[in-house]
């Protein structure tokens, strides 16, 4: 009523006819928040991520969905809803054991910006608890769209765990032209050589006490253990390939990596081929 007529008398005296305090109809009169769009998408994103995104990867994500939002702001959201990263815990660096002596050069020569797929190869293993015994995961990523390729699980670390990583590679082996890894002695193997002098594929080592030489392997697994191994238990082997096979689909198909223009390894690949 009184701001309908508050062009006749004043705000003042309707009030007082009213019996109506001023502050009162200051207070109801005044416009209510706009809704917040921001919060419930940052909240989605990041759980989508499977709690691994901070603010710079949401913010991408949110332009995407066309909201151009500050990276502060993204963190004062995260900040409120209790949102934390996965990394931000220091991670533990695994015991290093001895090296391959083997005279194979670096053939990889720290080109780690390919662009053709399968053109290289890199590898890397580490360790993961399994019903409180040590169990070991091998990787294999395409340089050319870091793709996690062939994975294997298993409690040695050995070249079986290698070999069943290339097992499960969806592509022709012969397409692979380099394999490069580290100089841990699980690469070093007659069965791992069989493998490569079948296919044809080229050998690469980095040189000793130098992880500079296998960066993008050396990242991909500071991601793993971040995002997969941090926080979860695993009762059995099968549990864990069940859960890896699962993080790999999501991996390969989803997160995006600023590497690849925050694009997801398979996104990345779709758009190469369609040019």
């Amino acid at each position: 009523m009184i701001k309908a007529n508050a062009h006749k008398y004043s705000v003042s005296a309707m009030c007082q006819v009213l019996q109506l305090h001023r502050s009162t109809y200051y207070y109801e009169s005044q416009a209510k928040e706009v809704p917040d769009e921001i919060t419930p998408k940052v909240i989605e994103i990041f759980k989508s991520s499977r709690n691994n995104y901070g603010t710079r990867k949401i913010k991408v994500e949110l332009k995407k969905q066309g909201f151009i939002v500050s990276r502060r702001k993204i963190g004062k959201i995260m900040k409120a809803q209790g949102l934390v990263s996965k990394y931000t815990v220091a991670q533990y660096k695994p015991h290093v054991d001895k090296c391959n002596e083997s005279k194979i050069a670096n053939e990889l020569n720290r080109e780690f910006n390919n662009h053709t797929p399968y053109a290289a190869v890199v590898s890397d293993l580490t360790y993961i608890r399994v019903n409180n015994q040590w169990n070991y995961v091998c990787i294999l990523v395409d340089l050319f769209n870091r793709e996690i390729i062939g994975y294997g699980a298993g409690p040695n670390k050995d070249a079986d765990l290698v070999y069943r990583a290339f097992a499960k590679v969806k592509t022709r082996l012969d397409n692979i032209t380099l394999f490069h890894t580290d100089r841990g002695n699980e690469f070093k193997n007659k069965l791992i050589d069989e493998v490569l002098e079948t296919f044809e594929i080229k050998r690469s080592l980095s040189m000793k006490g130098c992880p500079y030489d296998n960066a993008v392997a050396e990242a991909t697994f500071k991601i793993f253990k971040t995002e997969f191994i941090k926080g979860n238990r695993f009762k059995s082997l099968e549990e864990l390939e069940l859960q890896l096979l699962d993080y790999i689909n999501w991996f390969n198909k989803f997160r995006i990596h600023s590497t690849l223009g925050y694009l997801s390894p398979l996104e990345y690949k779709a758009n190469i081929v369609a040019c």
